[in-house]
């Protein structure tokens, strides 16, 4: 009888390679899938180690440009920010993730998936959300979350000596006293020594972004051009390179982004389930981007759409964040954002120094910027008089509430004398 198979996200990591053997242990045929979003990995060593731990079969998925286009650049149109500074590095990922996943499934004609993430964390919701959502009849096997694992399972010595028993390699380096998660956009590093939110966070954490203090003392100044809120050239004007890939394009701001020690949070969030947590992210690339993409905005979006988005995205970057990418609401969303962006088309300049950005000029053949009406030197065809009228008719209903106010008091007052 042919044995049922199973497709597992698999990392190389201590759980994904143990999680592995014990889906095999139990009798099933393990397909592993390893995503590349662009963490610094050898994928090769991984798919090996994959199929010597039991993996019949393992896809190597380089999944970085579409996480580009179809993710990072969608997030941008809205300035997704959750709660006010995470740019959602490692949300914003998770659903290409679990897209490709099903993908692999259908493929292979299986309804069964696996994932390796924690039931305290936020990835276990937003690979599960999007499992359900792209094949509604999957079979999900989350052994962090199944009551047989736990019990076999208590910490990292059990699955340690697991490893051992069925001779399954174990990087001899010691841990790191935090857990990492890297892609295109960021890294981020918490729990462990992180937990402490009174300690301030160890230079030596950080590995995406120069030590400020360290960066060089001359601004780098790049020119970012978009259209329709896009990203699509980027020009170094000190040294003149130009990158127009979006992949490359955004290596490069990586690149910038690291050496002049842009882009560090250090922040308490919320996660879904409800447990606060400290996260600490490196978002290179991705701050250059925000910041220029909002400075282009400020001369072509009209003042109430700008608005009206920007009360938007909250609730965006929340779907975001907590799993909803495949959902209504965000199709929904999504639709708004993106006509907001139409004729978001220029070129946005960023001097970028020593962890700061400046804005170092904007223009757009769109712009809705009048030099002459926005002036303190002339009229501009103006009419300074209309003025008294707009702001008499907009003061009555302040007015109205004044003397409510007054009279409450006074009834007040007269009932405690």
């Amino acid at each position: 009888m042919a044995k049922e198979k199973v497709i597992l996200a698999y990392s190389g990591g201590l759980d994904t390679s143990v999680i592995l053997k014990w889906l095999a242990n139990k009798g099933f045929d393990v397909i592993a899938y390893v995503a590349n979003v662009g963490q610094q990995e050898d994928f090769e060593a991984i798919k090996e180690k994959a199929i010597a731990t039991g993996a019949s079969k393992v896809y190597v998925e380089d999944l970085r440009e579409e996480l580009v286009t179809d993710y990072i650049f969608h997030a941008l149109k809205a300035n997704s920010m959750y709660e006010g500074r995470y740019l959602l590095g490692t949300s914003i990922a998770r659903p290409i993730i679990a897209k490709r996943h099903i993908e692999i499934a259908k493929k292979e004609n299986t309804l069964y998936v696996a994932h390796g993430a924690t039931g305290k964390g936020n990835d276990q919701v937003r690979f599960e959300f999007g499992y359900y959502a792209l094949m509604p009849e999957v079979k999900i096997i989350s052994p962090w979350k199944d009551p047989e694992w736990l019990s076999e399972f208590e910490g990292r010595s059990q699955m340690i000596a697991y490893a051992e028993k069925y001779n399954i390699p174990v990087k001899a380096s010691t841990k790191k006293p935090y857990s990492e998660d890297e892609n295109l956009l960021h890294i981020s590093h918490e729990a462990g020594i992180l937990e402490d939110p009174e300690m301030m966070c160890p230079e030596e954490v950080f590995s995406h972004t120069l030590n400020p203090l360290q960066a060089p003392d001359e601004p780098t100044i790049l020119s970012i051009e978009f259209i329709d809120g896009i990203p699509v050239k980027v020009t170094n004007e000190n040294d003149g390179t130009v990158k127009d890939d979006p992949l490359e394009l955004f290596i490069y701001l990586n690149k910038i982004g690291h050496d002049n020690g842009v882009g560090r949070v250090d922040m308490v969030e919320n996660r879904y389930i409800g447990i606060k947590s400290r996260g600490v992210y490196e978002t290179p690339g991705g701050t250059i981007l925000w910041f220029a993409h909002r400075d282009l905005e400020g001369i072509c979006m009209d003042k109430e759409v700008m608005h009206l988005r920007d009360m938007l995205m909250p609730k965006f970057a929340e779907l975001i964040y907590n799993g909803y990418w495949f959902s209504p609401e965000f199709d929904f969303i999504s639709a708004a954002v993106n006509k907001s962006q139409e004729l978001i088309t220029g070129v946005a300049k960023v001097a970028i120094v020593k962890g700061n950005m400046i804005t170092a000029g904007v223009s757009s053949p769109y712009s809705l910027y009048n030099e002459k009406l926005g002036s303190m030197e002339v009229a501009g065809g103006y009419q300074p008089v209309d003025c008294k009228g707009f702001i008499n008719i907009n003061a009555i209903r302040l007015q109205a509430h004044h003397y409510w106010l007054k009279a409450q008091q006074l009834d007040t007052a007269g009932k405690n004398s």
